[in-house]
């Protein structure tokens, strides 16, 4: 099989090939073309083929991962879109949970009213009423006021109508006829039900989750259409997948339909390849740790895997969403995060990039503003002879400059002020990692610190030292690192059922029932994208919850036919989980099951493991001498430093910091102080010198 990954960052587009049978794989980076990212796909692709001479009509599989759907609501670059829901229910949107995002203060964003997905003039109102528990209609639907409200978005321009109406994920009947009859009225529009995208209760949250597959759809759809073309024209044979918020992959077909579901698409692709990588050296504990240009990406994995994103804590722009997500949190730190003194007086760097362009002053695209890359080449940590493996030239002079202004502001001299911008970026990014551990009770000197991303080997060991972390694994491409993920991806669909059981009403006939249902469900979506029986994995959850509690904790449910020995096996977990989550739990309360949760799995090709050759010592990958800046014991210290190039160095290699070591896309630097074991499968570990 011979696959291809392709990651579209803001800067770059991340593209690595392998050759399942033969083990071989390759890498290539160029730019992104942001007025279209499938230009940028498909070239780099096609250069990726003809630099290596593989012939373009042999490609099975192309995997990728976008960041449409992401930059359209943070961007709030969407459609115009209207809505159908409930008469005396339009302002759900707007009035959300009357949960203030901060507490305490006067002046705040509240995206869902600042900005909202669909405005009011667009928000159209319908006799409708189903009734709990079971759904029974209690007001018929209003056929004719649905054609009239159809043809009123139609006539102010609106290109996306979605559907929500009150308990319609026990009952999607009313939805289902009112986006049929749109199609009849106006089959050029996007359409959304809130049923199909997220069947669960919590009314704001799956209307709001339904509002942004509207507001982003057509931008989606258009592009993977788009893209799905290009790759059919240029690689006849290919099929094309999409990454999924999830951890999966879909195809065009499922993704342009709910494109809600990439909305973390890159991230997620991301934290596979950390896995990936991490299972190369044995380690199951992981800080998954992807930095850019503009944002840190941080994830935890353990023996369990990757962890989900729970209905009380996952947001996008803000914006509250009710779908499948690996738990990612991100922060505006990157290579091209701005530093500055704000308005008080004080240094700060970030949340504020300067973007690819103009982009950090060294890359004399006519940056004028000091950022972090500018910090690292002033402390000698990035070279104006190995950026990009050579292909791109930076600018040490411009990078003195701006420093230089911003030391003359802090009264500090530049290397001090360089380093401090290091400092208090690599703070920000060590407390983003102590609310992903210590505040949910993982400690971190018990992982390893996987550092991705083109700036993620630059900072890794210095952010691990914060938080004492042991050890920090450098990837054998860190900065394809997520588009190698993608070829580590399964096709991937999940499918819940509002259920509100209590442990003291258990109708295993019933939960049974549901699960098969579901399983059927699920099982016809994977055979339609053509997979066999032999490729399909099901697993079942539950979303628990002790009575009166207000959100839920998911658990797995045990193989085969459920009877009420197997449930209170799952209870059980559910009261261990609960007692990790929250230090505390109710062994004999109450539980009500919520939710019945399915996930799908249709087993796809991957990337086999690499292997780097060769014997010998580091000196065989040593190309230089020079001085670099490091703080030790306090103070700023100019060492000698050994710059290595990775491709050259053999495995079983053992070399000390400080040091530098290059490759194509990304530079790693590794302090005074630490080891560096090449190993066989192509990860660095750097063992880090930590507070005892």
């Amino acid at each position: 099989m011979k696959l291809i990954g392709v990651d579209v960052g803001g800067t770059f587009t991340d593209i690595v090939f392998t050759d399942t049978d033969q083990g071989i794989t390759y890498i290539h980076k160029v730019p992104t073309t942001l007025e279209d990212p499938s230009i940028g796909v498909v070239r780099g692709m096609e250069e990726l083929c003809e630099r290596q001479g593989i012939a373009k009509n042999e490609i099975d599989h192309v995997f990728h991962g976008t960041t449409i759907a992401t930059n359209a609501i943070l961007e709030y670059d969407g459609s115009t879109t209207g809505m159908i829901t409930t008469k005396g229910f339009r302002d759900v949107v707007h009035i959300g949970r009357h949960q203030r995002p901060e507490n305490y203060s006067i002046m705040q964003d509240i995206p869902w009213q600042d900005r909202p997905l669909v405005q009011r003039r667009h928000r159209k109102t319908v006799e409708e009423r189903l009734a709990p528990p079971k759904g029974d209609v209690l007001v018929p639907l209003n056929e004719t006021e649905v054609r009239e409200a159809v043809r009123e978005l139609k006539a102010a321009g609106v290109e996306s109508i979605i559907v929500a109406f009150l308990f319609s994920y026990i009952n999607p009947v009313h939805e289902n006829r009112v986006k049929e009859i749109i199609h009849e009225e106006y089959p050029e529009a996007f359409v959304t039900t809130s049923s199909s995208v997220s069947p669960q209760f919590r009314e704001f949250e799956r209307f709001t989750t339904a509002g942004i597959n509207g507001f982003v759809g057509p931008k989606v759809k258009r592009y993977i259409k788009n893209l799905e073309a290009k790759v059919h024209e240029t690689f006849e044979k290919a099929d094309l997948h999409i990454m999924c918020s999830n951890g999966g992959v879909g195809t065009p077909d499922s993704v342009a339909e709910k494109p809600v579901n990439t909305l973390l698409s890159g991230p997620a692709a991301g934290v596979l390849g950390g896995a990936w990588s991490g299972q190369l050296s044995n380690r199951s504990k992981l800080i998954t740790f992807d930095v850019g240009g503009t944002s840190a990406d941080i994830a935890i994995i353990t023996e369990q895997g990757y962890q989900e994103s729970s209905a009380r804590d996952t947001w996008i722009a803000g914006y509250p969403v009710m779908v499948p997500m690996i738990d990612i949190h991100t922060i505006g730190a990157g290579g091209g995060s701005l530093a500055y003194v704000d308005e008080g007086g004080a240094f700060r760097v970030g949340p504020r990039s300067a973007g690819s362009r103009p982009g950090p002053a060294s890359y004399g695209h006519g940056g004028t503003r000091p950022t972090v890359t500018d910090a690292n080449v002033v402390l000698g940590r990035l070279d104006e002879d190995n950026f990009l493996g050579g292909e791109m030239r930076i600018f040490p002079n411009l990078a003195y400059k701006v420093i230089g202004e911003l030391s003359e502001q802090l009264e500090l001299s530049i290397n001090e002020t360089a380093e401090g911008v290091l400092t208090i970026l690599n703070n920000n990014m060590a407390n983003a990692i102590r609310a992903k551990t210590i505040q949910k009770g993982h400690d971190p000197r018990e992982f390893s610190l996987i550092a991705f991303g083109g700036a993620g080997p630059l900072h890794a060991v210095e952010v691990a030292k914060i938080l004492n972390i042991p050890e920090v694994i450098i990837p054998p491409h860190p900065g394809i690192t997520s588009a190698t993920g993608l070829l580590t991806s399964d096709l991937k669909y999940d499918v819940i059922k509002t259920e509100f059981m209590l442990s003291t009403q258990l109708r295993p006939d019933q939960l049974n029932q549901d699960i098969a249902a579901l399983s059927e469900q699920i099982t016809l979506q994977l055979a339609e994208d053509g997979m066999d029986a032999g490729q399909i994995k099901i697993q079942r959850f539950a979303d628990c919850r002790y009575v009166g509690q207000g959100y839920e904790l998911r658990i797995e449910l045990p193989e085969g036919d459920l009877d009420e020995r197997k449930i209170q096996s799952a209870f059980d977990n559910f009261h261990k989980l609960h007692e990790a989550e929250y230090g505390h739990c109710f062994e004999t309360s109450p539980i009500e099951i919520v939710n019945l949760r399915l996930t799908g799995l249709g087993i796809m090709p991957k990337i086999g493991d690499p292997s780097v050759g060769g014997e010998g010592s580091a000196d065989q990958g040593l190309i230089k001498k020079g001085e670099t800046v490091f703080r030790v014991d306090g103070e700023l210290k100019t060492f000698e430093t050994s710059f290595y190039q990775r491709e050259q160095l053999p495995a079983g290699a053992i070399f000390y910091g400080p040091a530098i070591v290059f490759q194509k896309d990304t530079t790693t630097v590794v302090p005074p102080g630490c080891q560096v074991l090449v190993e066989k499968s192509g990860n660095m570990i750097i063992k880090v010198e930590v507070n005892k």
